[in-house]
């Protein structure tokens, strides 16, 4: 094994589960999803509306299935819908081996519901239990936004024993809602007769955008002090959260479940690559390690975490009041933390709105041109369709 592998195998071993960013068709076919689970510690895949555009865009890959589609006269919708869920029950197949490994812990696949659902409850729900159905792989997760009309519909897939990857947490007043819940999910799901144990959940913590965000305040403020704590609200806003995390899962009503054989809802970090280059390239992996975490990350940072990551032991635990400190010491130079919040939760759906209609508007072409003959299959497309037949039809 090389020294690369190793400082994976250290942060796996420190209680982080490696979490790919991405997914594309080139990575299935080309099985470089199944070697990054081979060789980098590659745990589970999380998806979104941007990922599955930028993916969309390259259409050779796809070609074959648009044109099976196209003939079908499906609209733009169910064509999104199966291009999406044809990878994603793929790449649960390529990450089985993770999950049965893990005893249903990791090894899971991420597949957001519609973002323009996400102040619909009913909506989101039923969309939820439409995937789950479509995709219909035990390692599955449907991600799950966590505005406020959110939170009752993670209760209620929940309960009908779904399991959820909560998105766009950036607050820890919200990210409390969450584990909220999520235990009352799991209590409903109990009620239901579900087995707790084949029940998953993580919450997705963003991390990097609120020192995005909260820098682009600092500098507009200017004094020294404010440029002082440039580069610290995302890591302290994130290790408070794991106090909380902590909190609620050594509590009696989490213990109740436990004993039921329910899995903690884990902490996730997202947004993990650095938004700023002055910024140590690896920062939201090393000053977030802790146990019972994970931390989904591009490839990129991936391999700069094999080439150059150092794992310091938990890095979270003993952080708690330095965190306090730093929200205190901002609130003093003028940012407002909770406007800071609610900026970026109004941002982060409107991003995916607009990428889940880029990739609307994408496979609309994409079908149009398949119709019209200009974007017949090519025979390498053919021939990854065939590799995928477990993954199922279009």
């Amino acid at each position: 094994m090389d020294g690369m592998t190793d400082k994976l195998n250290e942060l796996t071993a420190a209680g982080v589960a490696v979490w790919l960013d991405d997914l594309s068709r080139v990575r299935l076919s080309s099985g470089g999803l199944d070697q990054l689970r081979r060789e980098k510690h590659v745990a589970g895949v999380t998806t979104n509306p941007t990922i599955f555009a930028k993916a969309l865009s390259d259409a050779d890959e796809y070609n074959w299935q648009l044109h099976d589609l196209a003939t079908r006269g499906v609209d733009v919708e169910e064509a999104v819908r199966m291009l999406t869920t044809y990878d994603v029950r793929w790449a649960c197949d390529v990450m089985r081996p993770s999950y049965d490994g893990s005893e249903g812990v990791d090894g899971r696949v991420s597949i957001e519901v519609d973002p323009r659902s996400a102040h619909d409850a009913d909506k989101t729900v039923a969309e939820a239990k439409a995937l789950w159905w479509l995709v219909d792989r035990p390692n599955l997760y449907i991600k799950i936004p966590a505005t406020e009309e959110g939170l009752s519909a993670i209760t209620d897939t929940l309960a009908e024993g779904i399991s959820v990857n909560v998105t766009l947490i950036f607050g820890l007043d919200r990210y409390s809602a969450v584990m909220e819940a999520f235990l009352a999910g799991l209590e409903q799901a109990k009620a239901n007769g579900h087995d707790l144990s084949k029940i998953g959940s993580v919450a997705s913590f963003f991390v990097s955008r609120v020192d995005s965000e909260v820098d682009k305040r600092l500098e507009k403020i200017g004094s020294e002090q404010a440029k002082a704590l440039k580069g610290k609200a995302a890591v302290a806003n994130a290790q408070l959260a794991y106090e909380r995390y902590t909190e609620v899962f050594s509590s009696d009503r989490w213990k109740a479940l436990a004993a039921a054989g329910a899995h903690p809802q884990r902490p996730l970090w997202a947004s993990t690559s650095t938004k700023n280059p002055d910024y140590r390239d690896v920062i939201y992996v090393e000053e977030l390690i802790a146990p019972g975490t994970v931390n989904t990350m591009p490839e990129a940072v991936i391999h700069a975490y094999a080439d150059h990551g150092e794992t310091r032991g938990d890095t979270i635990t003993g952080a708690y009041d330095a965190a306090r400190t730093v929200f205190a010491d901002l609130e003093s130079v003028g940012v407002d933390m909770d406007d800071v919040i609610a900026t970026l939760e109004r941002e982060g759906v409107e991003k995916f709105e607009a990428s889940w209609q880029e990739l609307l508007d994408g496979v609309r072409k994409s079908l149009e041109a398949a119709a019209s003959g200009k974007g017949a299959p090519n025979k390498a497309a053919k021939g990854n369709a065939k590799g995928a037949e477990k993954a199922g039809g279009a």
